[in-house]
C-alpha cells in the first residue's frame, strides 16, 4: 500500500516529463539526482575552473587573445597554426591533467546480478538472461548530465572552495524483455525524474526512475515503430503502473539497478569526456 501511495505522489513528476522525447533506441535525455552510491564528481567542468576568481564568480577564461595572430605553417601538416592554437593547445593540457586527477574510476565499475556489459562508443548495453527470458537494457552517455540552474542563479556569489555540486549522468534507459515464445518483446522507456520524491525514516523507499512509455517492439530493432501502440503512463492507472514497476524489479530492473546504472553511466560519461580533451588537443596541435 505504501509503495502504491509513493507512486501516486510520483505522478505529478511523470506529469511535468517531456512527452515529446525522442523515439530512437536508446534514449538519452538527462534528468537529475545525486545518489549516495554513484561514483561522482565535481559538477563545474574544470575548464570552468581554471580561472582565479573560480567558477562561481560567473568568469569564463578567455582562451584567446583578441589581437589579430599570425599563422605559422612550420609542422609540415599545411593546416592552419597560431598563437591562439598555442595557448589552446596548453590549455587542454592543464584541463585534461585537472580531469585526470578528478577521475576516481580508470576502469569501469562492474553490475551486480550477472549482467553483462557492451560499450560502443557512447552507448552501453548491459544483459542478461533469467528464466528463460532475455532482459536488455541499453543507454547512451551522450546529454546525459543535466545543467546546472543553481549555479547560474548564484554564479554572483562566492562559493567555499570544494563546494561544489557534483556531477552525476542520468541517462534514459531503455528495457527490453524477450520471451522465447513470443512474436514481440515488451519494451519499457524509463528515465529519472527531474524532482526525486524524498522519504524519511520508517517511509517505504520510492522508486528512484520511471516508466515514461510501454509498447510492444519488433525484437531487436533500434527503432521505435511509430505503427506500434505506445502506452503512457501520464494517465495510467495506478495498479496497472505497480504492476509493470514489479514486473521490472522480478527481472532485476529496480532501486539497486538504477544506481548501479547511474554509477556506471557516470564513470563512463567522465571517461568520454577525457578522450574528448585528448582528440581536441591532438586536432588543434596537429599531432
Amino acid at each position: 500500500m505504501l509503495k502504491s501511495v509513493a507512486r501516486a505522489v510520483g505522478a505529478g513528476i511523470r506529469l511535468s516529463a517531456a512527452a515529446t522525447s525522442s523515439r530512437t533506441l536508446p534514449l538519452s535525455c538527462p534528468t537529475l539526482r545525486s545518489p549516495s552510491s554513484a561514483t561522482i564528481r565535481p559538477f563545474t567542468r574544470s575548464l570552468w575552473m581554471m580561472s582565479s576568481s573560480g567558477a562561481s564568480s560567473g568568469y569564463r577564461p578567455k582562451l584567446f587573445s583578441s589581437k589579430v595572430l599570425k599563422p605559422s605553417l612550420s609542422c609540415g601538416c599545411g593546416g592552419l597554426h597560431t598563437e591562439g592554437d598555442k595557448a589552446f593547445g596548453d590549455f587542454l593540457s592543464d584541463e585534461i591533467k585537472e580531469e585526470r586527477k578528478l577521475q576516481k574510476n580508470k576502469t569501469l565499475p562492474k553490475m551486480s546480478g550477472g549482467w553483462q556489459l557492451e560499450m560502443n562508443g557512447t552507448e552501453a548495453k548491459l544483459s542478461r538472461d533469467i528464466g528463460g527470458e532475455k532482459v536488455t537494457v541499453t543507454f547512451n552517455v551522450n546529454n546525459s548530465i543535466p545543467p546546472n540552474f543553481e549555479e547560474e542563479a548564484e554564479q554572483d556569489q562566492q562559493k567555499p572552495e570544494g563546494d561544489e555540486p557534483e556531477i552525476v549522468s542520468t541517462p534514459n534507459f531503455v528495457v527490453e524483455v524477450v520471451k522465447p515464445s513470443a512474436k514481440h518483446s515488451l519494451v519499457f522507456d524509463c528515465h529519472f525524474p527531474e524532482d526525486e520524491m524524498g522519504h524519511g525514516e520508517g517511509e517505504e523507499e520510492s522508486d528512484i526512475f520511471a516508466i515514461r512509455e510501454v509498447s510492444f517492439q519488433p525484437e531487436g530493432d533500434t527503432d521505435w515503430k511509430e505503427t506500434s501502440y505506445t502506452l503512457n503512463t501520464d494517465s495510467l492507472d495506478w495498479a496497472l503502473y505497480d504492476h509493470l514497476m514489479d514486473f521490472l524489479a522480478d527481472r532485476g530492473v529496480d532501486n539497486t539497478f538504477a544506481d548501479e546504472l547511474m554509477e556506471l553511466s557516470t564513470a563512463a560519461e567522465h571517461q568520454e569526456y577525457i578522450k574528448f580533451l585528448e582528440d581536441l588537443q591532438g586536432f588543434v596541435k596537429c599531432s
